[in-house]
């Protein structure tokens, strides 16, 4: 009977993951689009990737600290001018009150020199993949409340998750760990790294020791590295300021890397999804264990 039971099941599993990898590349595709212009903080093109986001986490039925998903946030950039940005946050409560914010910035650097920097890895990918993780954990109701956040800005200077840290939607001291991606979706040798467990060494216990050809990899977090040290890099730097543990998420950078080659047809689309299923691994054993 169990035998019989495995029979008709995987069917069903393969076919829901299948259809969650489709949902990804169309996601990343959409995001870095040549419509949405680079998706520059401050632009109307910006504003209709905050709002595909929003439309996204109305539809996975995530639930809202504020109206429509939408966390304004204003800033000054290097010249001095008012720039508006805007967060996506949506969460799903768990059955305890600790939390698990999971991240990833869908801003990049727009319309240079008449060029569009598309940001396909940079960062359509990770949007895509917190994207999928919030539908993962919509139809698989967590221990701990999952906040998923689109942070705006993160080119400008990690401001989106400054705003967040600075303004949160919960109790900073409730925050167990920030779950960041950043580019995840392009590395021609299969790598994929993992900052955070120098902070916090007993984060180690959530990570595959192998998944398929993709090699993750813990690194690129002492601070004994200076540049190659990734800490404050990317938004989990915002959170790590705080005190506030992470993981993040992200390939080394590659010759596509602020160019407006960074498309959708330069990614290396069988090791994103392989990247996105092992990080859905791991934040499930974190919501599992912490």
């Amino acid at each position: 009977m169990k035998y019989l039971l495995l029979l008709i099941l995987f069917p069903l599993f393969s076919h829901a993951q299948k259809n969650a990898s489709s949902q990804l590349l169309k996601d990343v595709e959409y995001l870095s689009s040549d419509s949405l212009k680079g998706r520059k903080t401050g632009t109307p093109e910006n504003r209709i990737a905050a709002s595909f986001v929003a439309a996204r986490f109305k539809k996975l039925g995530l639930k809202a600290y504020t109206p429509n998903y939408l966390q304004p946030f204003s800033f000054k950039n290097r010249n001095g001018e008012e720039i508006q940005g805007v967060n996506v946050v949506g969460y799903i409560p768990g059955k305890k009150k600790d939390v698990l914010v999971i991240s990833a910035h869908f801003d990049h650097v727009g319309v240079i020199n008449g060029e569009i920097f598309n940001g396909a890895d940079d960062n359509a990918s990770g949007t895509a993949g917190l994207l999928s993780l919030a539908a993962y954990f919509a139809k698989n109701k967590p221990n701990n409340t999952l906040v998923f956040a689109a942070f705006d800005a993160e080119e400008m200077g990690l401001q989106g998750s400054k705003a967040f840290v600075a303004s949160p939607p919960v109790s900073l001291e409730n925050i167990k760990a920030d779950i960041n991606m950043d580019m995840i979706s392009h590395n021609e040798k299969g790598e994929l790294y993992v900052s955070g467990t120098f902070q916090t060494p007993g984060f180690k216990e959530y990570l595959p020791t192998s998944f398929g050809t993709l090699k993750l990899i813990a690194g690129h977090d002492d601070p004994k590295q200076g540049v190659n040290d990734w800490t404050n890099q990317s938004d989990q730097g915002s959170f790590n300021k705080k005190g506030i543990p992470f993981l993040y998420f992200g390939v080394e950078d590659h010759k596509d890397y602020h160019r407006a080659t960074d498309e959708y047809k330069t990614i290396n689309k069988p090791f994103f999804i392989d990247a996105v299923e092992v990080i859905r691994q791991v934040v499930k054993k974190m919501d599992e264990k912490i």
